[in-house]
């Protein structure tokens, strides 16, 4: 059974990348709210998905029964990739995403991620196993090469829609980059010339400006936003609008952002429940408050809350002492 074709029309322009530890549920819900036209799943091991079998948790976990939402799996065995891509196909995942540019050495040492890229027969018979087991679309998620040495990503990304991918996103650095320096879009632009699907181009994205840049330089159909996101989620509009020559919408200010920054709490600790999802949360709020002058204060008691309701409290109360909405739109 084939993937299901996405033409280029339908390619959202502006998705939300894949994050480890971040790109949970409730970031994902929030970002569609604020704009991204599609989300991605945190990468999750094929073999993990196997094993964590009842229904209930894969679909509160991923999400999977959002329509915008892809499920990135990431493994080496074309087997167990395409067993698991049939298991969230089955439960109604809209969109694979196979995971060929984790740079993490945790998975490159497992020879997954962007370690496929040395290996690019295994990765295109990844591609088609997958492909061969469900009938939604299934795209790929790549770097431009293993180093500088060895920059594959246009031929791999030939052979991978020959295999039937039906979407190649590419971060505009190598593997042994990591995330330093400044990622290549040019580079990106071998890509989009290698095939016909659309190309999304990733990395070094964070505002419109920055966007219409990566799209010109690459050539790109659409475009991955990831960092940029943190604690911004409402940049994913403000590119969304930028990229459709539209003026963009102003950031949250006052009591909005205060209720996003609340609610998107709330929605972690219940996801997680209270105890795990007081400690998850941390992070996000901490890259909130980055952006608020003065909030050192209130950052230092956050982190070290172990109040959820004492937290609430004090965004509610602080946040508007300080004019953290004011803040963010001056910013």
């Amino acid at each position: 059974m084939s993937g299901a074709l996405a033409s280029i029309s339908e390619v959202p322009p502006v998705i939300l990348a894949p994050m480890a530890g971040i790109s949970d549920l409730p970031f994902r819900a929030l970002a569609l709210r604020c704009g991204a036209s599609m989300v991605v799943s945190e990468m999750v091991a094929s073999g993990d998905m196997l094993r964590a079998r009842p229904e209930a948790r894969a679909r509160a976990e991923l999400g999977i029964e959002e329509r915008r939402t892809a499920i990135q799996l990431a493994g080496r065995d074309p087997a167990l990739m395409a067993e698991a891509a049939r298991f969230c196909a089955g439960q109604g995942a809209a969109r694979i995403d196979i995971n060929f540019g984790c740079p993490a050495k945790k998975v490159t040492g497992g020879l997954s991620g962007s370690a496929l890229m040395r290996e690019p027969d295994r990765a295109v018979r990844i591609v088609a196993a997958v492909v061969e087991a469900v009938a939604v679309p299934v795209s790929v998620k790549m770097r431009l090469g293993w180093d500088d040495g060895e920059r594959n990503a246009p031929q791999i990304a030939a052979r991978a829609e020959a295999a039937g991918a039906t979407q190649i996103a590419v971060h505009g650095r190598t593997r042994c980059q990591f995330y330093a320096g400044r990622a290549d879009w040019r580079a990106i632009a071998a890509v989009k010339a290698a095939v016909r699907v659309p190309v999304i181009a990733n990395g070094d994205i964070g505002d419109p400006a920055s966007a219409r840049a990566a799209r010109r330089l690459s050539g790109a159909d659409g475009i991955m936003v990831g960092r940029a996101a943190r604690g911004r989620p409402w940049i994913l509009g403000e590119i969304a609008a930028g990229l459709a020559g539209e003026k963009a919408p102003p950031p949250p200010g006052g009591a909005a952002l205060i209720d996003m920054i609340s609610g998107h709490y709330q929605a972690m600790l219940g996801f997680y429940g209270n105890n795990l999802g007081l400690r998850v949360a941390r992070k996000h709020l901490g890259w909130y408050l980055d952006a608020v002058p003065g909030s050192g204060g209130l950052r230092r008691r956050v982190m070290a809350s172990e109040d959820s309701g004492a937290v609430l409290r004090m965004l509610g109360r602080e946040l508007d002492d300080l004019g953290a909405g004011e803040a963010l739109v001056a910013a």
